[in-house]
């Protein structure tokens, strides 16, 4: 094999390596996304946060039928105001269970605006391409 014949097969074979297909990243899982989402909460960084949620994000109180917030936009706003009223919020993940495109997550929160209570929720995370577009929070 000439030197001009192998270069051309390792220039080939590089392109390869490095085309966007080949380098093309796995999609996120849903417990990835959530996880994300829960990184940024406690770090009540609302950019980050908001990263997470699809255009058309639904916020249901179970068992209420009609979502008590709609769009990123109203997310944003009931979000930013949480986390500026709340200098010490976080939660923790008591349990988490992954099924398909659903994580469902018994959290415990405290210092959600300045309480020193423990709040618990167990919330239904539906995530679609890579957002969540749904959430369904159970009170106790």
């Amino acid at each position: 094999m000439s030197r001009f014949t192998l270069f051309v097969c390792i220039l080939f074979l590089t392109s390869l390596l490095t085309s966007p297909m080949a380098m093309a990243q796995k999609p996120l899982t849903a417990e990835q996304v959530v996880q994300a989402n829960l990184d940024s909460y406690n770090q009540r960084d609302i950019d980050g946060f908001m990263l997470a949620f699809s255009e058309d994000i639904a916020i249901f109180t179970f068992p209420d039928a009609a979502p008590t917030t709609v769009g990123r936009e109203a997310v944003r706003q009931l979000y930013a105001g949480l986390f500026q009223r709340s200098p010490e919020l976080h939660s923790t993940i008591v349990n988490r269970i992954t099924f398909d495109n659903k994580v469902i997550d018994h959290e415990s929160i405290v210092g959600r605006n300045g309480s020193p209570d423990i709040l618990e929720l167990v919330l239904i995370y539906e995530v679609r391409d890579e957002k969540i577009f749904r959430i369904t929070v159970f009170r106790k």
